[in-house]
């Protein structure tokens, strides 16, 4: 495709131009938004300057753009100017070009398409941000209308090796499986979250990516940044992948994030560490059910014991905790009635001590999906009914 010397508006009322220094990858990827965009395509920025465009304006930048040097040139164009917004097509994606990327101001990162899907759903995507719309590719999925509930499940512990990330990863397998609407799991274990192994993930993006993109998040953005499991449908929003990255994360960031999934899932499961940051508190205080998840031993129950006192502290209502007891026909010398008499609560949700826990978590496969008429797994069933069905108001339920 040829330079243009006038863009003409398409309608609705936005211009695409693709540039890049490859004439023959230009060309490919102009030709891909075929005629839903009939994009004109340029070497370079410099060589786009000055040519007249008419209205908003989406640009496409080709790999060679995803150089240091490149980078900083997209930066410097995209500065304080509201009617453009930008894709980035790159030859191989990582995390850390894609965080860069966003800190550019681009809106979307997607690798060279094969077909014309991918490249005309990110240009759409981009358009978003324009406030304008960009004809759906062919068999694309109409846009999703927020929801007008969304029940937020935060899943806690104050003790490690509870069995809280099991708890929340099939929990949140269970409820995107019985839910027509898109469920997400977030790992904001944010040093050590270990979600996406146990669902044998290999994420490209993380929570880190989300915050590196916040000013600018919206649904569109932020999907592009979940991975899917797809044995179940959930989607996941994974931990960073280096504790280091924890520091950069600030609460005002994550609850942002969760106001987004909010606005298009019917479940978001949230995974937590097991001690009380900032982000915790701000997390166990947006969220509309907290999981207590708490072992058969006595440090473990002294540990869930004080983070119940704290979330009093905090005024959080402990009608909206679920406890669960983990591991709980273990033969410790302890009974079920012992742990609730002591912790003031009556347990929603009984664990049964199983090889399948370990065997699930080695594999990478919910033990509700890898071992089904197990125990355990009718256990974790149980756990996702109170959030699927009204359950009446246990009179044993809580502070005694």
């Amino acid at each position: 495709m040829s330079n243009l010397d006038t863009i003409e508006p398409l309608s609705p009322p936005y211009s695409v131009v693709v540039v890049d220094d490859d004439p023959r990858l230009r060309t490919r990827l102009a030709m891909q938004l075929g005629d839903q965009a009939r994009a004109a395509s340029f070497p370079s920025i410099d060589a786009m300057v000055g040519k007249p465009i008419s209205g908003p304006l989406v640009l496409v930048f080709g790999p060679s753009f995803s150089t240091p040097g490149g980078l900083n040139e997209m930066a410097e164009h995209l500065r304080d100017q509201p009617g453009v917004s930008a894709v980035l097509v790159v030859e191989e994606l990582s995390t850390n070009l894609l965080q860069q990327a966003i800190r550019a101001g681009v809106s979307d990162v997607i690798t060279v398409p094969d077909d014309a899907s991918p490249l005309v759903e990110a240009v759409s995507r981009a358009a978003e941000h324009l406030n304008v719309a960009m004809p759906a590719a062919p068999g694309a999925p109409a846009p999703e209308v927020p929801r007008s509930h969304c029940k937020v499940i935060t899943v806690f512990s104050t003790k490690g090796g509870s069995g809280k990330s099991f708890v929340a990863t099939n929990l949140g397998v269970l409820l995107a499986r019985r839910s027509d609407e898109p469920v997400c799991l977030v790992d904001a274990d944010l040093q050590f979250g270990d979600d996406a192994v146990m669902l044998k993930l290999v994420p490209q993006h993380t929570i880190a990516d989300a915050v590196g993109a916040i000013n600018r998040l919206d649904s569109a953005l932020l999907r592009s940044l979940l991975v899917r499991h797809e044995p179940s449908g959930l989607l996941v929003l994974p931990a960073p992948t280096e504790p280091a990255f924890a520091d950069q994360i600030a609460a005002d960031d994550v609850i942002r994030i969760m106001a987004v999934l909010r606005s298009f899932c019917s479940f978001v499961v949230v995974d937590t560490p097991a001690y009380f940051t900032e982000v915790v508190i701000r997390l166990l205080e947006d969220c509309d059910e907290i999981v207590l998840v708490a072992g058969m031993d006595v440090p473990n129950i002294k540990n869930v014991k004080l983070g119940l006192n704290t979330l009093r502290l905090l005024n959080l209502p402990l009608s909206k905790v679920k406890l669960v007891l983990n591991r709980a026909n273990s033969k410790v010398k302890i009974d079920v009635s012992e742990v609730e008499r002591a912790l003031g609560l009556k347990a929603d949700c009984l664990v049964p001590s199983d090889i399948t826990v370990p065997q699930s978590i080695n594999k990478g496969v919910p033990a509700v999906i890898d071992s089904p008429k197990s125990g355990v797994a009718r256990s974790m069933e149980a756990l996702a009914s109170l959030f699927l069905e009204p359950q009446p108001a246990s009179a044993g339920r809580g502070r005694r």
